[in-house]
């Protein structure tokens, strides 16, 4: 029995459908349970993977994406991440010159997404190359439920080749994106092996930071989460896309029986703080807020993350309540003693 038809018979049968159901915080269809409470700061994402995808063009390519954006409509996507330059992936013809490519982008690939954007009432991230000045980038386009382009993130470090090409390395200063479901920010590729713009991101405020890429950066996605305390989503050109909460923790990725998206919510109503000494205080918060409230203890590495499970509670409130303090802050305040008492 060949894959298709065994999907299709085991999607058929009782056993089937326990055994392919998904598991609640990967798959949830929303349009499936419209009725269902959705917390205030859930955000669904789908991540796209063109791994093994034939590319006869540009433009079949962009046609097979935007038909793979009307595909998962049913999930009603908050945010949708496509992989770094991902009209040429796989592409066997010769690639025309960046000024070519550009002025493309920006007159026909630009709008089209618009479209899908407003089609569909998700955001959109869509890699493509821009010039700006003068200067050509390997970018990231945020256009958002409307159909507008909000701005467009440049990469900080491009590759040796991509510069031969004529692509310049982008600010050290990258932009975040205030989106009604956070704020996010973008890294490219090859910039997975800097911390600046990752740290710059994370200083900003970003909650979410979005990698599209050539490559599927294996544990380095969840590592960026939990060292910048933020959720990362990667959409990749080979291997793996996925989702990854704050901890590192995959929520959704690709693979056998998903091959093209990664789909889940994240909860952003959450702070990740250190474990000692708030963990003292636990006790009394879970005996106040009881079922409306997860606390996940991280025991080894002292990591502590209290998330909202109700719409009328705010993680913002109770550590206002309980005087606690999330990790950033408690690193800041330990550093701002250290430095008083340094003697040297």
């Amino acid at each position: 029995m060949n894959k298709l038809n065994r999907r299709k018979f085991l999607q058929t049968t009782a056993l089937g459908a326990g055994a392919l159901a998904p598991m609640p915080l990967t798959a949830m269809n929303r349009s499936g349970a419209a009725n269902l409470p959705r917390l205030p700061r859930e955000v669904w994402i789908a991540s796209f993977c063109q791994h093994m995808m034939n590319n006869p063009g540009p433009d079949e390519m962009m046609e097979k994406a935007l038909a793979e954006i009307d595909g998962i409509a049913y999930y009603e996507p908050d945010m949708i991440c496509l992989p770094e330059t991902f009209l040429y992936s796989h592409m066997k013809q010769d690639r025309p010159s960046l000024a070519e490519e550009a002025d493309r982008m920006e007159k026909e690939v630009i709008p089209r997404f618009a479209e899908y954007a407003i089609k569909h009432s998700s955001y959109i991230i869509c890699p493509v190359y821009t010039v700006r000045d003068g200067y050509y980038f390997n970018s990231a386009v945020v256009i958002d439920r409307k159909g507008k382009t909000m701005g467009e993130y440049h990469k900080i470090h491009p590759t040796e080749g991509e510069i031969s090409r004529g692509l310049a390395p982008g600010s050290l200063d990258p932009p975040v994106f205030k989106t009604d479901i956070g704020i996010i920010g973008i890294q490219i590729c090859f910039d997975i092996n800097w911390q600046d713009g990752w740290e710059a991101l994370r200083k900003k405020g970003a909650e979410i930071i979005f990698w599209p890429s050539a490559f599927g950066g294996g544990q380095q996605v969840n590592t960026m989460a939990w060292q910048n305390k933020c959720c990362t989503v990667s959409s990749t050109k080979y291997g793996v896309s996925k989702i990854c909460d704050v901890n590192g923790t995959e929520v959704a990725a690709t693979g056998h029986w998903s091959e093209h998206w990664a789909i889940g919510p994240l909860n952003l109503e959450k702070a990740f703080l250190h474990t000692w000494p708030y963990v003292l205080r636990f006790p009394e918060i879970e005996k106040k807020y009881g079922r409306r409230i997860r606390i996940r203890n991280h025991h080894e590495e002292e990591w502590s993350i209290i998330e909202s499970l109700s719409p009328d509670v705010r993680v913002a409130d109770i550590l206002d309540e309980f005087d606690l303090k999330t990790h950033e802050q408690h690193i800041a305040s330990a550093e701002s003693v250290q430095l008083k008492y340094r003697p040297f």
